[in-house]
Formats: structure tokens, C-alpha cells, sequence
């Protein structure tokens, strides 16, 4: 995932990241700590304050999703649709999904030493960039699959499921936790989104929940 630099930090500790205001951030991590991410930057590594940054979740990103899950959801759709899934053994590293109208097929996002991402021999800056360069230009070998948005991100959900436990910092935020099911209220601020859960009412960061959409 990638966020933005709202304002400029100096690092003071040894395992801080530095950066500028307006730099764009590769967030490698979102679960130790609730004021700090882990992130990357020029091949740069270390913790960031997440109050100085601004979060760009993407539709295709599923966040930690199993293998398993992940082809449930693309089975029934189009070739070409696809979701891009956090590790669950390896914090930071991603895979990708993608259906190829009769089955899954599943890619190692892979990293070089200098934190540029590839599937093939292609590299990139960002997962962004890889998503992108991959829609015009197939991802299989053997025949051609040019990745598509799943046509259910379109769709608005009613529900999603926790991917991390969220403590408010406000009085107008929503608490759960990990694998909680949140009903969705309003969706239309890309930056927090409004739910219920256990009863309570409250806004929330979208990029800590995965929709549920109909069929799922």
C-alpha cells in the first residue's frame, strides 16, 4: 500500500524513516504499532508516524487474505480479474491473484535489493506501477490475460470484515477488532468511512476493513 507524506518527518530514533512532505511511501506494515507504520522509501526502511501521512488504498488491494479466500472471490469472475493480498507468513510481502476465467493462478510479487517489485523481468517502483503496467500488457505467458478490476469493487458494500483492531483517537471513531463483520453506513469519503459495530456507531480508516459484496 502506498500513502502519502502530509508533512515532513525527521527521523530521531536509529529505526525511523525520514521524509519530505508530498513523498510517496511503500507501507510494508500496519499491525505493530498504533501510531507508527513500518514503511519504505528509496530503499530507505523504518518506522513513520502515521499521523503524518495519508493512506491510498486501491479497490484491487485485499490486505491479508488467504490463498483459499482469495480464489473464492475471483472463481466466478471474469479473466483478468484480480486482487493483490498481503502475506500471512511474511509481513510486507504481497501476492497477486488473478482469475483466468477457469481457474486462479497465483503470483510472487518478488522485490530486489533495491525494493523495486516484479513478477517477470519488468520492474517497479510501486505495487501501483506494477497493477497498471500490467493492464496493457499480459501477465501470463502462455496466452494473453490483461488484469481487470473485479466488477464487484463497483458495487457498493453493506458490510465489511475487520483486517486489523482499530482503537479510536476520537470520540466520533468506531472500535473493533480483527475479524469483526462492520455494517457500512456511508462509504462516500475515500479518506474515513462510516459503520456500526456492537451497536456503536462511528467513522473509521477504510484500509483497516475488506468489504463484503453480495455473493461473496
Amino acid at each position: 500500500m502506498e500513502a502519502v507524506a502530509q508533512f515532513t518527518f525527521r527521523a530521531t530514533e536509529n529505526d525511523e524513516l525520514s521524509f519530505t512532505k508530498g513523498d510517496v511511501l511503500k507501507i510494508t506494515n500496519m499491525e505493530d504499532d498504533p501510531n507508527w507504520y513500518t514503511a519504505e522509501l528509496d530503499s530507505r526502511k523504518g518506522f513513520v508516524p502515521k499521523n503524518y501521512i495519508n493512506l491510498r488504498p486501491h479497490a484491487w488491494f485485499a490486505g491479508r487474505v488467504s490463498r483459499g479466500v482469495a480464489e473464492g472471490r475471483l472463481r466466478p469472475r471474469e479473466c483478468g480479474a484480480f486482487l493483490v493480498r498481503e502475506s500471512e507468513s511474511a509481513p510486507g510481502e504481497f501476492s497477486m491473484s488473478v482469475s483466468y476465467g477457469d481457474h486462479v493462478q497465483h503470483f510472487k510479487v518478488l522485490q530486489d535489493r533495491c525494493g523495486q517489485y516484479y513478477v517477470w523481468d519488468e520492474l517497479f517502483s510501486s505495487l501501483n506501477e506494477l497493477v497498471v503496467f500490467y493492464h496493457t500488457n499480459s501477465i501470463a505467458k502462455e496466452r494473453t490475460v490483461l488484469l481487470r478490476d473485479p466488477e464487484h469493487f463497483a458495487r457498493r458494500p453493506h458490510h465489511a470484515h475487520a483486517l486489523f483492531d482499530f482503537s479510536p483517537h476520537h470520540p466520533s471513531q468506531l472500535h473493533f477488532l480483527r475479524g469483526d463483520l462492520v455494517d457500512l453506513l456511508d462509504c462516500s469519503d475515500p479518506q474515513r468511512w462510516k459503520g456500526r459495530c456492537h451497536g456503536r456507531v462511528g467513522y473509521f480508516p477504510p484500509e483497516y476493513v475488506q468489504p463484503v459484496y453480495h455473493g461473496q
